[in-house]
């Protein structure tokens, strides 16, 4: 029997931190290029693009088969470390319409939560730089047992919010980032950035978020659930 008052949708918005809400790709791709040089070995440009959108603790053991002689905890700590250097000494780089996406969502009284891959410091320090309060929560890499694309990420964000992921909107950048985001059920939106995405029924594809408004939001969400 169809409910006489269905919630309003979506019931949340999760948002990728990476490439998604701010474009930090290039300082940890300079930061990995930094580590593995540090340790004689190369680390280029290609190599970089294969790590967007994955764990940290993944990306450090490709790091590690690379010559890197730290532990994975070590690496993933260094890396941090060096990418929040790099955004107190060059500013924190926001995607175009992130942010005003961001604050009309938070208008309208739709939860958020912000699913990262990155530890929750780094998180924290993005977050500080809103001038609103932008999230309802944060979920990040040191915080699960099972990074993306895995859907625990995302599953996560929506047990702590008190939703269902599939009355939920998830914007990523990643390949890796989209399939967590597909397998927890929820809506998701692909907009790509370092690395190109496929077409696909699976997802849908923004080729930006600037000029994106809640409304546009809204009515992916109900498209969506009409077709269920």
């Amino acid at each position: 029997m169809t409910s006489l008052n269905p919630p309003s949708l979506p019931a949340a918005v999760f948002w990728d931190m990476d490439g998604t809400l701010v474009d930090t790709e290039p300082y940890w791709m300079a930061s990995e290029v930094e580590l593995v040089g540090s340790f004689g070995g190369e680390w280029t440009h290609d190599d970089g693009l294969t790590l967007v959108g994955l764990g940290l603790w993944n990306s450090a053991e490709v790091l590690r088969s690379r010559g890197v002689d730290l532990t994975p905890d070590e690496i993933v700590q260094w890396l941090t470390t060096r990418v929040q250097q790099k955004l107190d000494e060059q500013g924190v780089p926001w995607r175009p319409g992130a942010r005003e996406l961001l604050a009309e969502l938070k208008e309208r009284g739709i939860p958020t939560a912000l699913v990262t891959m990155s530890v929750r410091r780094m998180a924290e320090q993005i977050v500080s730089n809103i001038p609103f309060d932008a999230f309802d929560v944060i979920v990040s890499g040191d915080e699960v047992g099972e990074p993306k694309p895995h859907p625990e990420p995302y599953l996560r964000a929506a047990e702590l919010l008190g939703v269902e992921p599939a009355d939920s909107v998830a914007i990523e950048d990643s390949l890796v980032g989209l399939a967590s985001a597909v397998a927890s059920g929820a809506t998701s939106i692909g907009v790509p950035h370092i690395v190109p995405l496929p077409e696909s029924d699976e997802h849908t594809l923004w080729t930006t978020l600037d000029g994106k408004t809640a409304d546009d939001i809204v009515t992916l969400a109900t498209s969506k659930a009409a077709l269920r």
